[in-house]
C-alpha cells in the first residue's frame, strides 16, 4: 500500500491492512503485506508511478513492476483477499480475522477486550472507563456521547469508553481504581489522566490541548539573512481557526518534501515583508504533514501542493491559481484588499 498519512481513504483503508497483514504475512504463506509512507519515501512511490492515495500494487519476487489493485472503489478485506488469492492461486482464507471494534454511535465507539489493545495501539484516544451501576457514570454519560458526536469528523482522536465490569482484564492492565476514569492513551501508552470538570466545553478543550500540545502555536518569524522582519504566520489545526479570523488571510497549505512549495518558500517569505505593517493581512503557512494539522488540510479540501486559499473575517472566500511570482501574489491580495485596508 502505498499511502500518505493525512488521506482520509489511506485512513480508513489501515484497520483493513494490518487485519490482512495479520493474516498473510505467516512463514508457510510467503506472503508479505506492506505498506510505504509517500511522504518519506518519495523516490520509491516516484519511481512506481504512484500519483493516487492509497495505490494497492502486487509484486512477485524477482519483478521490479507490479500489477495494481484497480477496484478502488472495493477495499473491503474479503475483496482484497479474493485478489491476493487470483494472484497467488492459493487460498488465504478468513478463518483468523481478528474482530474489530463495532462501528461508532455519534462518534463513539463501545470497546472489548477483544478490540481494545488493537484498537488503541496506534493513534489518539480519549476512554472513559466505567461501570454501569455508578451514578456519577451515569451522570457522564450524555455528555460523553455529545463528546463523541462533536469530534466526530475529527480523523486524529478516537472517543470510546469500554465497561469495566465486563472487561476487567483492559481495567486491570490501566489500574482503574475508581468510576468514571478517563485517560488519554497514545499509541497504546497511557499519556494523562484527565481530572477537571465535566462539561462537554471542558472535555473537548482538553481534547484540543492534548492535539495540540507540541504543535499548537503562532510563529513570528525573521529573516535573519538581511536582518529584514516579515511576518508569516505558522498556523496548525488547533490554532488555525483563530488565526484567520480577523481581517484577510493568505495561506499556503504545503509539504516540506514538495518541491513546488520549495520554490515558492522565498517568494512566499516576501510576500510577508510587503505586508508587515498592515494589520489586516496575514500571510500563512500550514503544514499538511504535522499531525495537528492533516484533518485541518482534510477539511479545507487541500489535494495537493501548494494549495493557496484566501479567507475573509475567516472565511474561504478564493482559491489562487495563477503565476507564483511576487508581483502576481501581491496584486491578487491587493485585489481583496477594502479600500481603508490599503497599505
Amino acid at each position: 500500500m502505498f499511502y500518505i498519512p493525512w488521506c482520509r481513504h489511506c485512513q480508513k483503508l489501515l484497520p483493513t491492512w494490518e487485519q490482512l497483514a495479520e493474516i498473510s504475512n505467516k512463514e508457510d504463506n510467503n506472503i508479505i503485506i506492506a505498506k510505504v509512507d509517500c511522504t518519506s519515501d518519495i523516490s520509491l512511490c516516484n519511481l512506481h508511478d504512484v500519483t493516487d492515495y492509497p495505490t494497492l500494487k502486487f509484486f512477485k519476487a524477482g519483478k521490479e513492476e507490479g500489477s495494481t489493485y484497480r477496484d478502488t472503489k472495493d477495499l473491503s478485506l474479503h475483496s482484497l483477499i479474493s485478489y491476493l488469492t487470483e494472484q497467488i492461486g492459493t487460498n488465504l482464507g478468513e478463518d483468523d480475522i481478528i474482530p474489530l471494534p463495532p462501528k461508532p454511535i455519534n462518534g463513539l465507539l463501545e470497546l472489548t477486550e477483544d478490540t481494545f489493545d488493537k484498537h488503541v495501539s496506534t493513534g489518539y484516544h480519549f476512554v472513559k472507563f466505567y461501570a454501569p451501576w455508578c451514578g456519577h457514570c451515569q451522570k457522564l454519560a450524555p455528555i460523553w456521547e455529545e463528546l463523541a458526536n462533536s469530534l466526530s469528523n475529527n480523523n486524529f482522536v478516537s472517543i470510546s469508553k469500554i465497561d469495566c465490569t465486563q472487561h476487567r482484564s483492559v481495567c486491570g492492565q490501566f489500574d482503574i481504581k475508581g468510576y468514571p476514569t478517563l485517560l488519554w492513551i497514545e499509541d497504546g501508552k497511557k499519556v494523562d489522566k484527565y481530572t477537571g470538570q465535566r462539561t462537554h466545553e471542558d472535555l473537548k478543550a482538553y481534547t484540543s490541548k492534548m492535539l495540540g500540545k507540541e504543535n499548537d502555536q503562532v510563529n513570528i518569524k525573521t529573516d535573519n539573512s538581511d536582518n529584514t522582519a516579515y511576518a508569516v504566520l505558522s498556523l496548525t489545526g488547533g490554532s488555525f481557526k483563530y488565526g484567520i479570523e480577523n481581517g484577510i488571510s493568505f495561506v499556503k497549505f504545503f509539504a516540506p518534501w514538495c518541491g513546488h512549495c520549495k520554490r515558492l518558500a522565498p517568494i512566499w517569505k516576501d510576500l510577508g515583508k510587503k505586508f508587515l505593517t498592515n494589520d489586516n493581512v496575514n500571510i500563512v503557512n500550514v503544514d499538511c504533514t504535522l499531525n495537528i494539522s492533516r484533518d485541518l488540510c482534510n477539511e479545507q479540501e487541500v489535494d495537493g501542493f501548494p494549495t493557496l486559499y484566501l479567507y475573509r473575517d475567516g472565511h474561504k472566500v478564493s482559491e489562487y491559481n495563477g503565476a507564483r511570482n511576487l508581483d502576481d501574489l501581491y496584486e491578487f491580495v491587493m485585489n481583496h484588499v477594502k479600500p481603508h485596508d490599503e497599505l
